[in-house]
């Protein structure tokens, strides 16, 4: 009998193929990392033949290293970086452009164009989001705008749509040669096109958008057999049975299934989900509505989001532009080497602000720089910014649910960093939880997928798996926390306002 299940992480740095045996906990892992294209500022893209050529590169890696083959894979869960959106010819199987990543911002004049009627929430009672660059809708229209004979081709019924999950799950399943093309209700409930409450495709909003209905994949639950693997893999005929979006899925390995329930996942970006149950709750205070999961035939589960744009994207470009580390875990080691964080504070409006803001117009920011500043307090500064973000949006998810947040478990890589889960304790002043395994977006795929092929027999299985590793309770005093984001939220309103007609 197969005592395995493998999850493909396809995220915005990396792509990773880890598995699971019936604990949940990790026997192997294959990783590896694709190039991030900046053509222009706030222009971000990734090549999705690259993606793919990993994603099989690191189901060998991580099969080789548990010393395992097909025969001990009971099944295949999808997670994914959610609003990346990938178009491709279905008869060459090639896309017509790079992968438009989720913190592109180029489709901000799509965006004001489509808001002239009806302003940024003209279709949020429906579809739970405000119109944004960050969804993949406006990247679909961009690509049939702009791509040179991208928009004929669509409307000739050639072009397919999909976010990475969807991508993935082509390829894997045939890709040309009958690949399903499918993607689950949590993807689907990012698109901006997906009725949250039918959950099925509104053809009257792709219509506004220009997007012909024959590019859009399937929407099927996140845990069901969507197909088997093709017969070139090395996988080949193992069930594809769970699709996640890398934040619903996260919030599906804390086991936060109940209303009330949620986590905070640390990784490029930042994203807090509170599970709001089999209701569609609207948030009132700059949150998301989205899909939290569906499994099988039984009822959807919907949850309330705040998204952060820049996190580990952060630290990423200390390495990577001011090269102030060189490794990502050094900046840990700058921070400890100073008190506090000397009056500075860094805003990382790099794609302008998201939840609870929803400020196109901001842009980073470094303020509180005086002489004294050095390279230590900066790296203090970026560790900091995470948390303060990570406040703001539990002060709306607060405000939204009526109900204040007791606890906050958190996954992802950031939270193998002490100092910033100890001073996201101290701004939040409730304790911080980190589980055993911190790799809950991959787990929680291999869930769904377990869950669809009898490998689990329920919800309780998945939940008695969960333990807890860390917990840091928060130290700094109440009038200390109230000045420390009386200060952070001044500087945030310094990256406001920023872009206009002559700066883009």
């Amino acid at each position: 009998m197969a005592d395995y299940i493998i999850a493909i992480d396809q995220g915005t740095t990396s792509s990773r193929a880890i598995i699971f045996d019936k604990k949940g906990s990790i026997v192997a892992t294959g990783q590896k990392e694709h190039e991030q294209i900046l053509p222009k500022a706030g222009w971000v893209e990734h090549d999705a033949a690259e993606i793919w050529r990993n994603v099989q590169e690191v189901i060998g890696l991580a099969l080789g290293r548990a010393d395992l083959t097909r025969h001990d894979i009971a099944a295949v869960g999808i997670t994914n970086q959610r609003e990346t959106a990938v178009v491709w010819d279905k008869t060459t199987g090639k896309p017509v452009y790079n992968a438009i990543v989720w913190q592109d911002t180029r489709t901000q004049e799509i965006v004001d164009r489509l808001a002239a009627d009806g302003g940024v929430e003209r279709f949020k009672p429906i579809v739970g989001l405000p119109l944004a660059t960050y969804f993949s809708g406006t990247k679909i229209a961009w690509i049939l705008e702009n791509v040179e004979g991208a928009k004929e081709k669509a409307e000739a019924g050639d072009l397919l749509f999909g976010t990475t999950d969807c991508w993935v799950l082509w390829n894997l399943t045939g890709g040309v040669d009958g690949g399903v093309h499918a993607t689950d209700v949590t993807n689907a409930s990012r698109t901006l096109f997906m009725d949250l409450e039918t959950l099925e495709w509104r053809d009257d909003i792709l219509e506004v958008f220009g997007v012909p209905r024959s590019m859009m994949p399937e929407i099927r639950s996140s845990s069901e057999v969507y197909g088997t693997a093709e017969s070139s893999s090395l996988l080949r005929e193992t069930p594809i049975a769970g699709i996640l979006g890398d934040q619903q899925a996260a919030t599906f390995g804390q086991a936060a299934f109940q209303k009330g329930e949620s986590k905070n996942t640390y990784g490029t970006g930042c994203f807090l989900i509170f599970n709001t149950g089999e209701e569609v709750v609207h948030s009132k205070n700059g949150l998301l509505t989205t899909v939290g999961y569906k499994l099988g035939d039984q009822p959807t589960h919907y949850a309330l989001e705040g998204s952060i744009a820049v996190t580990g994207s952060l630290i990423q470009w200390l390495r990577d532009q001011l090269g102030i580390i060189s490794s990502a875990p050094e900046v840990e080691k700058l921070a400890e080497q100073v008190e506090d964080n000397g009056g500075v504070y860094i805003v990382p409006a790099f794609s302008g602000l998201f939840a609870p803001y929803w400020r196109p117009d901001a842009r980073g920011a470094i303020v509180g720089l005086t002489r004294y500043a050095n390279k230590n307090h900066i790296a203090r500064a970026a560790l900091e910014a995470v948390a303060f973000q990570t406040r703001d949006v539990l002060d709306a998810v607060n405000a939204d649910a009526g109900v204040d947040l007791s606890e906050l478990k958190v996954d992802g890589g950031m939270v193998a960093n002490d100092a910033l889960m100890q001073f996201q304790a101290d701004v939040l002043g409730v304790p911080v939880v980190r589980p055993v395994v911190a790799e809950t977006t991959a787990l929680g795929a291999a869930y769904a997928a377990g869950l669809a092929v009898g490998f689990w027999s329920g919800l309780d299985d998945l939940s008695a798996n969960w333990q807890e590793d860390r917990r840091w309770e928060p130290s700094m005093d109440d009038a200390e926390r109230e000045r420390q984001l009386r200060l952070w939220r001044k500087a945030v309103t310094k990256s406001m306002d920023w872009v206009d007609e002559d700066v883009k």
